[in-house]
């Protein structure tokens, strides 16, 4: 049986790997977006390697839980994720964005296995979570639904029409997590267009509403268990720090969408490789 610190050390260590499966993704696709990828790797970890009752063997089992990646131009991670998990050879990794790969710049679920959406224009995450928790619902399946949306794209209407559904059709199997960074492509949210206060916003539409360190294994682990006890629609607030892991990406917009040069990618690796060795 896996102690709590033997859980904790094994799920920092898968996420760090998966931070370096983006940056070589990234690196050979010469293209693609590290920052909110990076940002987003420790509560993608938790997801797919404890939480998702999911089977790599049958990606449509019918009784699986979903998730949706709402910022899907991150979808390396999500790659990096469902490869490890073992729904597709790790070798597709190295194929992001090329012609006829599986795995496109932006999740397409008619060629990715493992994937439960099409996505990449922001503000639709939460509505198609929505319609899967209540289909599920009226179905009576016991399956749970995931969505995991970016702070900027909370800044749309649409996002707060769902969240208001959710609480009228008393959701209690939908679970979201936004993966609050602070930085969009243009800028700072706070200087764009400001969305504090936030957690007040959530609370006031009817969610339950949880803040977390983000990078904080141990947090995300309890924040899930919080949410599974009192029941949805509940949003995790995970505050994170885009380009996570990586010292030249960290809190710097320009690497919202950006692929690292020969010299970056090999400072990048020698970084993540050190943060691995240490665990």
């Amino acid at each position: 049986m896996e102690t709590w610190e033997e859980k904790v050390k094994r799920l920092k260590k898968i996420s760090w790997e998966l931070r370096k499966d983006v940056i070589e993704m990234i690196y050979k696709a010469k293209a693609g977006h590290p920052g909110g990828s990076l940002s987003a790797a420790d509560i993608i970890t938790v997801l797919y390697f404890e939480i998702l009752n999911i089977d790599p063997k049958n990606p449509q089992w019918e009784d699986r839980d979903r998730f949706i990646l709402s910022k899907g131009h991150s979808c390396p991670i999500h790659y990096a994720a469902l490869a490890r998990r073992g729904f597709f050879d790790r070798e597709h990794l190295w194929t992001l964005r090329k012609t006829h790969s599986i795995l496109q710049g932006h999740p397409d679920m008619k060629k990715t296995p493992g994937l439960d959406y099409t996505s990449g224009s922001l503000g639709n995450g939460l509505g198609i979570a929505v319609g899967m928790a209540l289909g599920l619902k009226m179905n009576k399946k016991n399956s749970r639904v995931f969505v995991m949306l970016g702070d900027g794209e909370c800044q749309e209407g649409a996002i707060w029409e769902a969240a208001m559904c959710a609480v009228h059709y008393k959701l209690d199997n939908l679970y979201a997590i936004v993966d609050y960074n602070g930085l969009e492509v243009d800028g700072w949210l706070r200087e764009i267009m400001n969305i504090e206060p936030f957690k007040e916003k959530w609370e006031a539409f009817g969610w339950k509403v949880k803040e977390i360190d983000g990078h904080n294994i141990e947090e995300i682990l309890n924040a899930f268990q919080w949410c599974f006890k009192v029941g949805g629609p509940a949003v995790i607030i995970a505050h994170t720090i885009k380009g996570k892991g990586v010292s030249f990406m960290e809190n710097e917009v320009e690497w919202h969408g950006l692929a690292p040069n020969e010299e970056e990618y090999k400072k990048a690796m020698e970084e993540l490789e050190k943060e691995v060795s240490l665990l």
